[in-house]
């Protein structure tokens, strides 16, 4: 059985700054810049990513797209994802994490400014598949760097505000869509918007002047004979922790997925609200969105991973119910209640970083979260797909319940997984 994190505390955890930015200054040098890092890949991975769902009217328009052949765009990029995070977890013990953060970033660029280029759908369906291979994968590797600076008692958070880059590269993209459309003709705006994509190439030259591992985890990862191992995670002593870790995984993102799919076509065909898709309604989701994943960050610190998990999955579970059952004319409770719903299925994700890293030895700590966090993320890009078939009969509202179902999974999948609050990292 491989060397697991022990659950001692951090020499100099005693009497230590509990100030709310404590979780930066002891980080160190080296790992603020590896911070840096991470946070900046999630970001412009959330911009590249949502690059397509922004320009997604448009490019179907000038395509002439059906709306299946439209979101098959965005299902593509989920599935290779997956594959692309399991392997990226390889990577990142086998050549180092702060190697496969560069891969994986000038991937996810390189495709999808080759989007821009697509003269015809089956070409952008290829190129944004392979955008989804460093899609899928720079979080694992970005979460893992971070995870290996941190004392034990603010990894939870330092960990969570890369997450919450997701948040910002969302803000981004948008401030970019509006600006593109407004000044260039859609049939041509959609690409420009793609070209756009080109900006990690920045955060590459960066990566490579300041970003190194942390050593005491690189010697540990290197020494292992393991390490890297696909077989070494199933078997004794894991194969339970990576089963539930998946389970997790894959119920946490099928609430979430059914969500952000089902959320506007509800507001627009079954509650008739005109303020879907405009900037103020992006603000208000992303806002939420920021605060839910920093917010979890420090909860997750304080309360431990799994009581965390726990106190998210039954709040956005219950949060659906409520949403998808608010009574007609009462549309202005539908908007005010979207906000906790959008904070709490955000900040239920912050733990994942930090919880998924002390499950495993470093030598297996890519492998592990690569694998199990991708896994969840290809078995939940299902839950929407099943709420559009329930939808015929049960309405959308209806059908949207079955992502609180996905809650349930994960409150389930807690009951085979440790607490891991103050583990040490090998």
């Amino acid at each position: 059985m491989p060397r697991m994190s022990t659950t001692s505390t951090h020499p100099t955890d005693a009497g230590e700054d509990t100030r709310p930015f404590a979780w930066w200054r002891t980080l160190g040098r080296r790992g603020r810049s590896a911070f840096v890092g991470a946070f900046g890949g999630y970001g412009l991975d959330s911009y590249d990513f949502q690059v397509l769902p922004l320009g997604l009217v448009a490019i179907a328009a000038y395509f002439g797209l059906s709306q299946g052949q439209a979101g098959l765009l965005t299902t593509v990029t989920l599935v290779v994802s997956a594959v692309g995070g399991a392997l990226a977890g390889v990577l990142a013990d086998r050549i180092g994490r702060v190697r496969t953060l560069l891969l994986t970033v000038i991937t996810y660029a390189v495709f999808t400014v080759l989007c821009g280029f697509a003269t015809n759908y089956p070409m952008l369906l290829v190129f944004r598949a392979f955008q989804g291979l460093g899609f899928g994968g720079e979080w694992a590797a970005g979460a893992i760097l971070v995870a290996e600076y941190a004392r034990p008692r603010y990894r939870g958070r330092a960990v969570a505000f890369v997450q919450s880059a997701w948040a910002a590269g969302w803000a981004l993209s948008v401030l970019v869509y509006t600006l593109v459309f407004a000044l260039v003709d859609p049939d041509f705006a959609w690409r420009v918007l793609f070209w756009t994509g080109a900006l990690p190439a920045l955060l590459v030259l960066y990566v490579r002047r300041k970003v190194v591992d942390a050593p005491r985890a690189n010697e540990h990862r290197e020494r292992s004979e393991h390490r890297g191992s696909f077989t070494r995670i199933f078997g004794s002593g894991l194969g339970r922790t990576t089963f539930f870790a998946a389970l997790l995984a894959t119920g946490v993102q099928g609430g979430y997925y059914t969500l952000a799919t089902w959320i506007p076509t509800y507001l627009k065909t079954e509650r008739g609200l005109t303020v879907v898709g405009t900037g103020g309604y992006l603000a208000f989701l992303i806002s939420g969105a920021f605060l839910g994943y920093v917010t979890g960050g420090y909860l997750t610190d304080l309360l431990g991973r799994k009581r965390t998990f726990l106190l998210f999955s039954v709040l956005s579970g219950g949060l659906i119910v409520a949403y998808t059952s608010i009574p007609a004319g009462a549309d202005g409770l539908v908007l005010v209640l979207g906000f906790p719903l959008g904070f709490c299925s955000s900040a239920i994700f912050s733990g994942f970083g930090s919880f998924l890293a002390e499950l495993y030895p470093a030598a297996l700590r890519g492998t592990g979260q690569g694998f199990t966090y991708n896994f969840g993320r290809a078995l939940g890009a299902f839950f929407p797909t099943t709420v559009g078939f329930l939808a015929g009969s049960w309405g959308v509202g209806g059908a949207m319940l079955f992502g609180a179902f996905g809650y349930g999974i994960a409150v389930l999948a807690l009951l085979g997984l440790p607490e891991t609050r103050g583990r040490e990292l090998d």
